[in-house]
């Protein structure tokens, strides 16, 4: 095991900088909204401040653990992550516009699909890492991943599909780099095209499930269409990013978020980043985002071992692909999925799994022997 190294600052300085963006952002974007529905302007920004102190605690106490204790407890957390998501299925479980995402008690709610994603991540570079060469086998490197993908179809009868295509992508690239062969990769893909079919299943033959997903899709063909209907909110976004303009209306400034725009604070935050600070503002963002996924995937071919590279790349991939998705929905490049926007949309669950995950990313960093030129 190579030394142990200092905390790596940089990835400090990237997430510390989007987190900061997020409670401003949030802070701006939800005031009004905050004002009408809770008679608080303040009610998101406090909220927000208390996931920022827990999410940074979870993020300090992860880069001081060792990460390759995770792999000791990796069937237990994908135990806890599974329970979480089945926890759906009870009265604690809430649906909101079709889709039941939520656990809920009294004012408290979380997203165990948020815990699920690494959960898996580290189940998965656990698994791989301890099969060695078996991940090559059919049997031993195939079957058990498609049980797992089972996990994929749940998220789909669940109307998460977004979620979906996050855990998916970080299965196919974990499995892709933990050595399995292209012949049982290109079967694996199979199923995910399978998967991938029964979404458009759900979207066209299940229509008294899931109609505001149907209602979605087509507003995406051509919002302008819907514009005083489901349209309305992706039109908004788009009105808001193109007021913004090179260099925005200025900090608190924005129109879009007095109530034109919904989810102006959390899925749609990146438009509100757009009008305010404007091209400039959500090129910067960008930037971050590129700035902490670079280091990241130069940490995982860097890393001391298998499961540290396999960590460190779904944790990349996990942002990149939310990151992909969130901005792609903002300017109307794919349809409306209520994803997220990493660090910086108002969500507890969300920024506490992101900064902790970031915690065990410092982690590997610290025993990364980056002189090697990511050569294992």
């Amino acid at each position: 095991m190579i030394k142990k190294k200092a905390t790596d600052l940089t990835i400090v300085f990237a997430v510390a900088s989007l987190v900061t963006i997020g409670i401003i952002m949030v802070f701006s974007a939800s005031y009004t909204y905050s004002l009408v529905q809770y008679n608080d302007g303040l009610h998101y920004l406090k909220r927000m401040g208390m996931w920022t102190v827990l999410g940074s605690l979870g993020m300090f106490m992860a880069s001081k653990i060792k990460y390759i204790v995770w792999k000791r407890w990796s069937k237990f957390i994908l135990v806890v992550s599974l329970v979480a998501l089945l926890l759906l299925f009870t009265p604690l479980g809430i649906t909101v516009k079709g889709a039941t995402r939520w656990l809920g008690v009294g004012p408290i709610r979380i997203m165990p699909s948020e815990i699920a994603k690494l959960g898996i991540i580290i189940y998965l570079a656990a698994s791989i890492e301890n099969k060695g060469e078996g991940i090559r086998n059919f049997f031993t490197g195939v079957l058990p991943y498609l049980v797992l993908g089972g996990v994929f179809f749940y998220l789909i009868d669940q109307h998460d599909f977004s979620t979906a295509i996050v855990v998916i992508a970080i299965m196919i690239t974990m499995v892709f780099i933990g050595g399995m062969k292209i012949s049982h990769f290109a079967l694996l893909s199979g199923v995910v095209f399978s998967g991938i079919g029964y979404m458009l299943y759900q979207l066209v033959f299940v229509a008294e499930r899931a109609s505001y997903r149907t209602d979605r899709l087509m507003t995406f063909v051509d919002p302008w269409a819907y514009a005083q209907g489901d349209g309305y909110q992706i039109i908004q976004s788009l009105y808001a990013l193109g007021a913004g303009g090179i260099l925005g209306k200025g900090l608190g400034k924005s129109v879009q978020k007095h109530l034109y725009l919904p989810e102006a604070h959390n899925d749609f935050i990146f438009s509100i980043i757009g009008e305010e600070l404007g091209f400039i503002g959500g090129l910067f963002v960008m930037l971050l985002f590129m700035l902490l996924i670079w280091k990241g995937i130069k940490i995982a071919m860097n890393a001391p071992d298998l499961f540290g590279t396999l960590v460190a790349t779904g944790i990349v991939t996990m942002i990149a692909v939310q990151v992909i998705i969130n901005i792609a929905v903002a300017t109307s490049s794919m349809p409306v999925t209520g994803m997220p926007l990493p660090f910086i949309s108002y969500g507890g669950s969300s920024l506490l799994i992101f900064m902790t995950a970031m915690g065990i990313m410092i982690n590997i960093s610290k025993y990364c022997d980056f002189t090697k030129g990511g050569t294992k």
